[in-house]
């Protein structure tokens, strides 16, 4: 019980034993405790420099203990003021953690009340989304390309859906058609789905996105590269077309039930949506490697839908293929908006 005050357990004992017998020496106090002579020389020692025994005054090379009333108070004194003084610097360090709190408040304050605001890493980007999440209070709309999903990303959005759902907020997310080749991606959309996130899925996706309570969205920089950075946007303007674009999507999807989605009875017969989508993005001039990420696919699949669909329409070249969708009628139904984007 002495501990508190520097007095080890060895040395508690030698020290008790010398206030019942303090003519005691080391022989004496090796014979009463039982101990090794070198434990007792060590104890002894401790108690020496703690000042609880003292050599005496008639003859230097014996050892008196100093009484309780002197000693052990003197040593419990002496850790109250350590105590007292480590209570003041806490005090003082805490003024200085407030003033910290304060400075960053301010920053944040000012750097989020402008229009945008850039996120720099993966790890600042789910920091920043994780707050935001805290924040959300009815409605988180999400874009998730890239087909299959990463099994971090994964495992970071469970705990965010859980919390979200626990708070009665609507949250919707449009997933790749694609994701249907991966098992793991399809299971944690069945899990998100029966957490109360309601999930579609669709061909392609225009980038990653998140709108929290349809007043701050977060966008990748590089929509290729989702890693390289984001921003984080508000103002009315923004927001509403980005909502607009949401909700043109969200109602062209498939409602996610586990299976691959069924082709809607509007479709053309004569076009798949993810055909469509193929003529739509070769349209625009993108590179097989790009198709292919915007649909969530290897490269070689989505090089062989190009050419099965070339094929379908009796074309040498990419060029070839445009003219004759045109002639069946096919870029204006993309143009128009008909069928899935």
């Amino acid at each position: 019980m002495l501990e508190p005050l520097g007095l080890s357990t060895h040395a508690a004992e030698v020290y008790r034993a010398m206030l019942h017998r303090p003519d005691s020496g080391v022989e004496e106090l090796v014979a009463y405790l039982d101990w090794p002579a070198e434990q007792v020389r060590s104890a002894l020692d401790e108690c020496a420099r703690l000042s609880l025994i003292k050599p005496s005054w008639d003859e230097p090379s014996r050892l008196r203990v100093v009484s309780p009333e002197i000693g052990l108070q003197e040593l419990l004194a002496r850790r109250e003021g350590e105590f007292l003084e480590k209570q003041r610097k806490i005090a003082e360090s805490r003024v200085e953690v407030a003033r910290f709190i304060d400075e960053y408040a301010t920053a944040q304050q000012n750097l989020r009340s402008s229009v945008v605001e850039r996120l720099d890493g993966i790890g600042g980007i789910r920091f920043r989304i994780e707050e935001l999440t805290q924040e959300c209070e009815s409605e988180l709309l999400t874009f998730a390309p890239g087909g299959g999903q990463s099994e971090s990303g994964r495992k970071a959005s469970r705990p965010l859906c859980e919390a979200l759902a626990a708070r009665g907020v609507v949250m919707r997310s449009v997933y790749l058609d694609s994701v249907h080749n991966d098992p793991g991606s399809v299971e944690h959309l069945r899990w998100l789905h029966t957490h109360g996130d309601e999930v579609r899925t669709i061909v392609s996706l225009p980038s990653r996105m998140l709108i929290f309570d349809r007043a701050v969205a977060v966008l990748p920089v590089d929509p290729d590269d989702s890693a390289a950075g984001a921003v984080v946007l508000r103002g009315h303007g923004i927001i509403a077309t980005l909502c607009e674009l949401f909700d043109h999507v969200w109602e062209a999807a498939t409602p996610f039930s586990g299976g691959r989605p069924q082709p809607r009875e509007s479709e053309s017969e004569e076009l798949s949506s993810q055909e469509r989508a193929v003529l739509r993005l070769l349209g625009e001039g993108l590179t097989d490697e790009v198709v292919a990420r915007k649909l969530g696919v290897s490269v070689r699949t989505g090089r062989r839908i190009t050419a099965e669909l070339m094929t379908r329409l009796g074309a040498r070249s990419r060029f070839q293929a445009g003219v004759r969708a045109a002639q069946l009628g096919w870029m204006a139904e993309i143009r128009n908006g008909i069928g899935r984007v």
